[in-house]
């Protein structure tokens, strides 16, 4: 399996809960929870699925895809993996990050010289 297909699986979205909450869905259908694992690594979150047996049915059509997958998310400083579940074919990310520090700071403007020199405040 090439990398390009081993990236390109697992559909996800990425959406807001909270001032500071995310969730991360991926379609994971054909995958029960003892076919995924979730990890952070370093400052990455990786999500991994592969089937722990194949499937012994006959099939018509194959349309729903069960191949192995890895996703892999760059978290943010700050960001931390809260929770993962499955519903109905998704599993679902919980990440929180920092509450969003509210002080204003104002930057006061120097004045230059036309030579391109600050001004002494002497």
């Amino acid at each position: 399996m090439t990398k390009a297909s081993i990236n390109s699986y697992a559909p996800y979205n990425i959406g807001k809960t909270s001032e500071e909450g995310l969730r991360i869905p991926l379609a994971v259908a054909e995958f029960s929870e003892n076919d995924l694992s979730v990890r952070v690594e370093e400052s990455q979150l990786v999500i991994h699925g592969k089937k722990s047996s194949e499937d012994q049915r006959f099939y018509l059509h194959r349309g729903i895809a069960a191949r192995q997958f890895q996703r892999t998310f760059a978290l943010a400083a700050g960001i931390e993996v809260v929770a993962a579940e499955t519903d109905n074919g998704l599993l679902h990310i919980d990440l929180q990050g920092p509450r969003p520090d509210a002080r204003i700071r104002t930057i006061k403007i120097r004045k230059t010289l036309k030579r391109g020199g600050p001004v002494s405040n002497l």
